[in-house]
């Protein structure tokens, strides 16, 4: 199933030019909003190195600046929400009054952010549970991974709009699914992301499987883990226990895997501090949850970000 209609894919980092180039390449019309990799992309195309299969995409529709793009039906946010306070310079020419506009960002608040430029009825939101790294212009590698889950921000019966492009997902050979509850599956994914990519961080830009060689940061990242899922029960947001345990089997194979917040931060560029550990502590004070670690953590990052 495709979507039938144009693409905007703004924010080609990893995740936008992983999953927009799979779009593509299934025969998705998707244009790519690019700044920094803009002259590579359109001299060489885009490559990817993944597990699921290397592909290059020759050719791609690549602009730098969204008026050239034009009204489009699907708006694609793949950029760190540091720069959402561009939302309204770079949405407002892809918008005519039926464009959707899904978000595949870190953390909370970004859906917030998005409706109040695009209006709440236009957001979706979407996880992506992937091991991504863009080791050069348009060159990604991917190593692990790869599921996208997409939620309504405004809740529908049935879910349509979010089962329907978790098929155009499906049809690119990206595993996907839809939730029907999208803050459950952000608070899901918090579980990983709060202390992998914190404690990342924390301990000075070093990589997953370093964090699980010392037994005593392990039991801090299951500690953050269950602080995590206590927040979620705290909002009516259940979460299996067992979450713990199986996230960090899962992170041992991924090896020397570096998150996208520690290589912001080793690479000098800025950190979604705010989406991933400001608005998780935020919530906790706000539902009386005790969260000793978390605060911990963020003081150590604030720190380390100066």
């Amino acid at each position: 199933m495709q979507l039938d209609g144009r693409i905007a894919l703004v924010g080609a980092g990893a995740v936008g030019l992983y999953y927009g180039t799979r779009l593509a390449l299934a025969g998705e019309d998707v244009s790519f909003l690019l700044r920094s990799d803009f002259d590579v992309v359109k001299e060489r195309g885009i490559r990817l190195e993944s597990v699921d299969g290397d592909a290059e995409l020759r050719n791609p529709q690549v602009f730098r600046d969204p008026g050239e793009i034009g009204r489009v039906d699907w708006v694609i946010v793949a950029w760190k929400a540091t720069a959402n306070h561009h939302f309204a310079e770079v949405l407002s020419p892809l918008l005519h009054e039926s464009t959707q506009v899904l978000t595949l960002q870190n953390g909370l608040g970004n859906c917030e952010a998005l409706q109040q430029v695009v209006g709440p009825d236009r957001v979706l939101g979407g996880l992506c549970f992937v091991c991504l790294n863009r080791l050069e212009e348009g060159f990604v590698r991917h190593t692990a991974g790869g599921k996208v889950t997409i939620g309504e921000w405004v809740p529908r019966p049935g879910i349509p709009r979010a089962r329907r492009i978790a098929a155009a997902f499906s049809a690119a050979g990206v595993k996907a699914g839809a939730a029907e509850n999208l803050e459950h599956a952000q608070w899901r994914k918090l579980v990983w992301n709060v202390p992998f990519n914190g404690l990342a961080i924390a301990e000075g830009g070093v990589t997953t499987d370093q964090l699980l060689a010392d037994p005593e940061i392990e039991a801090d990242v299951a500690a953050l883990m269950r602080e995590v899922v206590a927040v979620a029960h705290a909002k009516g947001l259940e979460i299996d226990p067992g979450v713990v345990d199986f996230e960090i089997e899962r992170t041992r194979p991924m090896g020397a895997y570096r998150p996208s917040s520690m290589i912001d931060y080793v690479e000098g560029r800025s950190v979604e501090y705010e989406a991933i550990w400001g608005e998780p502590l935020r919530q906790a004070r706000e539902a009386g949850v005790a969260v000793p670690r978390l605060e911990e953590l963020a003081a150590r990052i604030r720190q380390r970000l100066g």
